[in-house]
């Protein structure tokens, strides 16, 4: 069996790709780590995930020996530094951080500031299948695992960029709390989340260029989306509603046929006529897509629900790592 360990397992996104990897058919999940509760069983830390495995301290050169991959579940500019340490060694990481999703140095640098390892910028794959990455995913030596963000909103406007059809785009995007991660704020707070809805981000979100970025490689001539996202009280799940000004007069049944043409035989894309909800994809890889069109506004809208923590990350990057080793696509995940 093809080796992996998961770097960064005890946050939510982390956790739950180790317990993915643990019941994993074709995968033996190595090792776990964590720079905050190195010592602690995983199980302990999780006891819903149940995996018997005690969390250890980083060591690049014991954890990569004889290791074929790796999940790295650090923030942003601490991941970069370990991917490059894995590459050094011969391991394909799939990287759940923003590290290495965009493509131009300087729009990086603007949302996140300074690279970490500038020598590999560029050099990933980006991790939505779905897209038309699927046969570069399959070679690759590192796929950037996209924003959960991102995933939902770019699933649900891909259609209509491939066709010409954006010309305006709002996304209104509502998110659970775990999306925040794991360290306690404020903002973030049982208190402050209960029975409450709240914008953030008000001045732009970090996936705002994602989006834009994957938009253009789809064919769409745009300016900046407009993406806005809101704190809901759930624990996890998300749900995008992009609002979109057609470049030309379609109707509902242009959309259908569009949509059902573009994701027929993807089995983590559904589609459904009603809007999707947050629980309709809860704990699943998949991504629920409803698209209404012949408005009074001349508007047509989309729906797209995913759950944060699987198709937003932790089980999209089972997806691709299944992929990278010629697995089947939803093994360990469907």
């Amino acid at each position: 069996m093809d080796r992996v360990a998961v770097l960064g397992a005890s946050g939510y996104a982390g956790a739950l790709a180790a317990a993915l990897l643990h019941r994993h058919p074709r995968f033996e999940l190595s090792a776990i780590t964590s720079r905050s509760d190195a010592g602690t069983r995983l199980d302990a830390l999780y006891p819903r995930h149940r995996v018997p495995m005690v969390m250890e301290e980083l060591d690049l050169d014991r954890h990569a020996d004889g290791l074929d991959a790796a999940v790295v579940a650090y923030p942003h500019h601490a991941a970069a530094p370990v991917v490059a340490g894995l590459r050094e060694r011969g391991v394909r990481v799939v990287d759940l951080s923003a590290d290495f999703r965009l493509r131009d140095l300087s729009t990086y640098e603007r949302w996140y500031g300074p690279h970490e390892a500038p020598a590999l910028f560029g050099s990933a794959v980006y991790g939505i299948p779905e897209l038309g990455y699927r046969e570069a995913i399959v070679g690759a030596e590192i796929v950037a695992n996209p924003g959960c963000f991102p995933t939902a909103a770019l699933l649900g406007l891909a259609p209509l960029a491939r066709s010409g059809l954006l010309d305006d785009v709002v996304i209104d995007a509502k998110t659970g709390v775990s999306g925040a991660g794991r360290a306690a704020t404020d903002e973030t707070h049982y208190v402050s989340v209960s029975e409450n809805v709240v914008a953030y981000k008000t001045a732009g979100h970090r996936h705002a260029p994602e989006i834009d970025q994957e938009l253009a490689a789809l064919g769409a001539a745009l300016p900046p989306v407009t993406f806005l996202p809101h704190l809901v009280p759930v624990d996890q799940g998300e749900l995008i509603t992009a609002y979109v000004r057609p470049a030309r007069e379609v109707t509902q049944a242009d959309l259908d046929g569009l949509y059902a043409d573009a994701y027929a035989g993807e089995p983590f894309v559904e589609l459904a006529d009603a809007p999707a909800g947050m629980r309709d994809v809860t704990a699943t890889n998949i991504c629920r897509i409803s698209v209404h069109g012949e408005r009074h506004d001349g508007r047509v809208v989309v729906c797209a629900a995913i759950d944060n923590l699987w198709k937003g990350t932790s089980s999209q990057a089972v997806q691709n790592l299944n992929l990278m080793f010629g697995f089947p696509e939803g093994e360990g995940i469907s």
